[in-house]
């Protein structure tokens, strides 16, 4: 089934993944490209909209991110956001000026115009601003349908090319009539009908997958986290035996880990999985690296190469399998963005990988989306509403280098923490949490004599998909509790602190 979609072309905007988002939890399937796309690339992937993103540029600018005019004439309708709508105005002819002061935050929106695009949108609300230029003058054939009292152009339409623009941002929660806006694109303008569904979405992949792969050999990496599961999950369901599970202990798993995914893989699911104990193997890879790059770099490569050795044992191996999402795809960058740090299924892989092909069945998916497929599939909550662990493990909650004794205090450490989460029945609440190794040294009290220990950091997070998170407002009481525990039962630890850094700025790994 071809599902309908729509295009974002990203002009470097900070919110271009929280665009992706609202579009999908419109149940629509959406794409993001670079603003470079070439407009057969575009015409190919048969879109029903497009959307231009914000973005840091001055459209003025001699190496402004421009896209090819012609994309105007391609009969598919448009919407610009921010900067994208500023390259609206430039291009067909309007004018585009600097503000006399940068607007940034919550202004008040007034609606002029009953027009579809503002469908459902109160007369008087507020929107998001963030721009330092704002389209001054439409060009010729738009209308301006909302302003504000310091942007006279807020949003314009142009009905018989199906162009639109809006200088706000829709798709923030500080956009309150934002989601809205952007279905009313969707469906008004559009005429998506809303056929992304995650049970529907299992079924063509398992069945794409079980075409693809034939009578052929795949090999899955597993760790046990909520990727790597669920995409193990559709290959067993396409392919059965066929498929074998290497579950790579490198070590640097929470405690007790190792064990409860074997259990589970082995004993309720059935799955033909192979366990291997490589801890020794990555530890002395590691020994006297401290940075994060290297780390996720070193343990990409160790956990390559684990693959082909096992390989060797088993067989023939024609696939292997990873676990990447598509937000892994989006933050590990490209040329057309920075990167902010790179993933262990996108970023850690060495160049050569022996396998015929790599199967990413989750590529698509964000987050939430791979915990809905996992739920479609029959994975239990347990398994699916698991909170989210990075490839490289406690390799990257241990700031600095990696030593047996500084893992053994980060996982009994981490272990009250989650244990008393749970306790409090906060677990329901908070996305991700855990223990960080902060390598600061700090002097306490403890039994009237002094100290010069470890400082333990605590995380916790709330996000749907991990591209946007708050820090979680954990009850004093249970951090209180937390802490208590740590300092008592953890040797070498004098001191908790409590994260309290939203993403953006920070992310939510410190490394």
């Amino acid at each position: 089934m071809q599902h309908e979609t729509i295009l974002i072309l990203d002009f470097g905007a900070q919110y271009r993944q929280l665009i992706a988002r609202r579009v999908r939890e419109a149940k629509v399937y959406c794409e993001v490209l670079p603003w470079s796309a070439s407009l057969e690339e575009i015409q190919s992937k048969n879109p029903k909209g497009i959307i231009f993103t914000g973005g840091p540029s001055v459209v003025s600018a001699k190496d402004a991110p421009i896209v090819d005019k012609g994309i105007f004439d391609l009969g598919i309708p448009i919407f610009g956001i921010c900067y994208g709508v500023q390259v609206i105005g430039h291009l067909l002819g309007g004018k585009v000026e600097r503000s006399a002061e940068r607007e940034y935050g919550k202004k008040p929106l007034h609606v002029t115009s009953n027009h579809p695009l503002l469908q459902g949108v109160e007369k008087e609300t507020t929107c998001w601003m963030s721009h330092t230029y704002y389209v001054s003058e439409p060009p010729k054939g738009f209308k301006t349908i909302a302003s504000t009292d310091t942007c006279p152009v807020g949003a314009i339409a142009n009905d018989v090319q199906k162009i639109y623009g809006v200088q706000f941002h829709p798709e923030v929660v500080h956009t309150p009539y934002g989601s809205q806006i952007l279905q009313n694109f969707l469906y008004h303008v559009c005429g998506c009908k809303g056929d992304w569904i995650m049970g529907d979405f299992a079924k063509e992949k398992i069945a794409a997958l079980r075409a693809k792969i034939g009578d052929k050999k795949v090999l899955c990496g597993l760790s046990g986290g909520v990727d790597s599961s669920v995409a193990a999950a559709l290959i067993h369901h396409a392919v059965g035996e066929q498929l074998t599970c290497i579950f790579v202990d490198h070590g640097l798993l929470r405690k007790d880990e190792g064990d409860e995914v074997e259990e589970f893989f082995k004993g309720e699911f059935k799955l033909k999985l192979i366990r291997v104990n490589a801890q020794e193997r990555f530890l002395s890879k590691l020994a006297g690296i401290s940075d994060p790059e290297k780390k996720r770099k070193i343990i990409g490569e160790e956990f390559i190469r684990v693959f082909e050795e096992e390989a060797k044992k088993i067989g023939k191996v024609d696939f292997l399998v990873q676990g990447t999402i598509y937000a892994d795809i989006i933050e590990s960058g490209s040329k057309h963005g920075a990167t902010i740090k790179s993933h262990h299924n996108v970023g850690g892989l060495p160049d050569h990988v022996d396998f015929e092909e790599i199967i990413e069945p989750l590529e698509d998916l964000f987050k939430d989306e791979v915990r809905a497929v996992g739920r479609a599939i029959g994975l239990p909550d347990y398994l699916t509403e698991r909170q989210p662990f990075p490839g490289p493990g406690l390799a990257i909650r241990v700031i600095g280098d990696i030593t047996e004794e500084k893992l053994a205090i980060l996982r009994e450490a981490d272990y009250i923490y989650r244990s008393e989460i749970a306790k409090a029945g906060w677990d329901k609440h908070i996305w991700q949490y855990f223990a960080v190794y902060t390598g600061i040294r700090s002097v306490g009290v403890m039994g009237d004599e002094r100290t010069y220990d470890t400082a333990i950091a605590l995380r916790g997070v709330t996000s749907t998909d991990g591209m946007t998170a708050d820090w979680a407002r954990i009850p004093y009481e249970v951090l209180e509790r937390i802490s208590t525990r740590i300092v008592n039962e953890v040797p070498h630890v004098n001191r908790v602190v409590y994260d309290i850094t939203s993403k953006p700025p920070g992310t939510i790994e410190w490394e």
